[in-house]
């Protein structure tokens, strides 16, 4: 039986990798998507009524060109940042080994992608407050509210990168007592 969990373990981190570069191609060309769609708007306001899968900002590149470019902004910042997690997920998992998963280099980033997830969460307060901000000054609900639960992923992530790094402690200590 323990055979057949390891097997499944070792599939499970043979195929993570392969989604999570399809994740992080998405988030790439989300991003630059909207960044090109949002370049084509400056000379043609058309262009903002399908700025990126459907969403629609016309009405408020119309109504002020600074707010429209703060609200693809956010949604810019976050594609990138999504992309950069994807990107460090996938160098944790390529460099992960079953046989001594208790290295300062995987404890070291995912930790890192802790802090890069709650950055992630942060600016979609942000985001958010300047979209709620924005419908009381157009009376139009521009875009979508992004979701903030995954704090408690972030605290999930960052509580098993400290226990990584406790195993890497431990880890050290034990090699020198041998």
């Amino acid at each position: 039986m323990e055979n057949k969990a390891k097997t499944k373990t070792e599939l499970i981190l043979t195929v993570m990798p392969v989604l999570t570069w399809v994740v992080l191609i998405a988030f790439i060309i989300e991003a630059a998507a909207i960044v090109l769609s949002y370049g084509i708007s400056y000379g043609n306001p058309i262009a903002a009524k399908n700025l990126y899968d459907g969403l629609n900002l016309y009405n408020l590149r119309q109504f002020n060109f600074w707010y429209y470019t703060m609200s693809v902004s956010f949604f810019v910042a976050l594609s990138v940042m999504k992309a950069w997690i994807s990107f460090l997920v996938i160098k944790t998992l390529s460099n992960f080994n079953l046989q001594n998963p208790f290295t300062a280099d995987v404890a070291g980033r995912m930790e890192r992608i802790s802090y890069f997830a709650l950055g992630t969460w942060v600016v979609t307060l942000l985001s958010n407050t300047h979209t709620r901000w924005l419908l009381k000054k157009t009376g139009e609900f521009h875009g979508n509210l992004l979701s903030a639960e995954f704090i408690f992923v972030v605290g999930l992530v960052f509580i098993i990168s400290q226990v990584f790094k406790r195993g890497v402690e431990i880890q050290s200590e034990n090699e020198l007592t041998v």
